[in-house]
């Protein structure tokens, strides 16, 4: 059997952290800004985790 290549797509979006969590970067801050107020841009600059529901999926799409 031939070993699981590394989802290229979900390598270059999610970061697996010491713990085993998963991070991600929030969506809906590449444009449309003036709308949107400081505090939620502020807000969308910050990393975010992957739900636990998720996680296990995302894993597996970055082991190598």
């Amino acid at each position: 059997m031939p070993k699981m290549k590394t989802h290229k797509g979900a390598k270059k979006r999610f970061k697996v952290t010491g713990s085993g969590k998963v991070k991600r970067m929030r969506a809906f801050k590449s444009h449309i800004l003036t709308k949107k107020h400081p505090k939620r841009k502020r807000r969308l600059r910050r990393p975010d985790l992957v739900s636990a529901g998720q996680r296990k999926t995302i894993r597996r799409l970055l082991q190598a």
